[in-house]
């Protein structure tokens, strides 16, 4: 407990430090997304049920490619499947979600 309270605390020190850094990794993986929704929008219709479908597979795949980074780099040194990929995708799901969120309620004010 004591270890996560100070990784925890360690963790907000280096963001704060970081914080340049941090703003230009979002703002990254936001143009992934932009990037992927635009090439996904030749592929689907502009309707609604088109829209929901390019979305999805939108915010779906740019976690996952991340992902593939290190999972392909631990199989290419231990020859054995990464065993935290899935908790991964989740962490850069949620960074994701999160910046696009802030983007959505920043653009409707």
């Amino acid at each position: 407990m004591i270890k996560q309270i100070i990784a925890i605390i360690l963790f907000s020190i280096l963001l704060t430090i970081g914080m340049s850094y941090a703003q230009q990794g979002l703002q990254y993986i936001v143009s992934a997304h932009d990037w992927i929704s635009d090439l996904l929008t030749q592929v689907f219709s502009g309707g609604q049920a088109g829209n929901i479908i390019r979305s999805s597979i939108t915010i779906l795949t740019l976690p996952v490619l991340i992902a593939l980074v290190p999972t392909l780099i631990y199989w290419i040194a231990k020859r054995s499947w990464f065993p935290y990929f899935v908790d991964v995708i989740w962490v850069i799901l949620l960074i994701e979600s999160s910046a696009l969120a802030i983007l959505y309620k920043a653009a409707t004010t």
